[in-house]
């Protein structure tokens, strides 16, 4: 007979005793983090961290995306504490990730986002913890793509997107469609290591960053293109950013710019699973927009990129 005294608590994201090992929570109830992790600010012990960046006041098109990390953290609960698709084992068991919550964001003070964004970036990495961000709309990735290269130099950019967001803008303008232009002139990101997937809008410059378009992808395998990236990435360090935009509407209608013609969520989720090879040293996914989202087709689609992500981080450590 088991004992109920001994079975781990409901509300694992508030009551975890370890920060290791699958929770045990109803997928329809209990206290909502991603995946299920504990909330925390304590990063002693941890390896990674989630980290929700609720913004979307840089959108050229429709809003929402500020409520994409809650709704992400949401649909997280279908994952349970069996063992992950298609890792095959509880990615946590060797993997000690936390929920970090959201930044906060002053209201009515634009000028102060970017700062913020990048400081909290900061005191996460300064602790040794690996950062991936749910968000928000695409320019959240521009901080972040700084306090990742003021740790490990200009970065190779591995972007799932519909869109090249390489138009120029001063310097100032909060845009999620200029934060590319702005992280290569920069030196933030090496254009030479980068690589654009699923794109299927024209841009007024590349910046010299490879592209692999919508209808090209569509005609490869998934572990072609995978070799594409890995190719173009020459084992560096790598900043992976999906924007949910890059799946095709069928997929991905709750976002705010979305463009027909794109990848399906296996085509792009198989992609991912083949990316073990790269040196990640962060990642985000964006712009899911809820309230253009139907029965969270989106934010399921987003959740498990998220997974994905830390299977391959997962998968690193067991190797190594």
């Amino acid at each position: 007979m088991t004992d109920s005294h001994n079975k781990p608590p409901i509300d694992h994201a508030f009551l975890a005793r370890d920060l290791k090992g699958g929770a045990d929570d109803p997928t329809y109830a209990g206290a909502l983090s991603f995946m299920r992790r504990r909330y925390s600010r304590d990063l002693a012990g941890v390896d990674a961290a989630i980290l929700g960046i609720p913004l979307d006041i840089a959108v050229t098109n429709r809003p929402g995306a500020r409520f994409g990390p809650q709704a992400v953290r949401r649909a997280s609960a279908n994952f349970d504490g069996e063992p992950q698709y298609p890792f095959g084992v509880d990615i946590f068991a060797d993997l000690a990730v936390v929920d970090y919550g959201d930044v906060a964001l002053e209201l009515g003070y634009p000028e102060t986002v970017l700062g913020a964004i990048e400081a909290t970036a900061n005191t996460i990495l300064k602790a040794g913890v690996h950062l991936f961000a749910l968000g928000g709309d695409h320019f959240v990735t521009w901080p972040l793509l700084k306090a990742h290269a003021a740790r490990h130099g200009p970065l190779g950019l591995v972007q799932f997107d519909a869109h090249q967001d390489t138009w120029i803008d001063d310097g100032v303008r909060l845009s999620h469609g200029t934060f590319v232009a702005r992280a290569v002139n920069e030196g933030v990101v090496n254009p030479d290591r980068s690589i654009q997937i699923g794109i299927r809008t024209i841009a007024p410059q590349t910046c010299g960053i490879e592209i692999i378009p919508a209808y090209e992808w569509h005609g490869m395998s998934a572990g072609d293109v995978a070799k594409r990236i890995t190719a173009r990435t020459d084992g560096g360090p790598a900043y992976l950013t999906f924007d949910i935009d890059c799946l095709d509407p069928a997929f991905a209608p709750g976002t705010g710019t979305p463009v027909s013609g794109g990848p399906s969520s296996v085509q792009a989720l198989s992609v991912l699973a083949n990316l073990g090879d790269l040196d990640f040293v962060g990642g985000d996914v964006v712009e899911v927009s809820p309230p253009y989202d139907h029965a969270d087709i989106t934010a399921i689609a987003a959740a498990t990129v998220a997974q994905h992500y830390l299977g391959l981080l997962a998968a690193r450590r067991r190797t190594t």
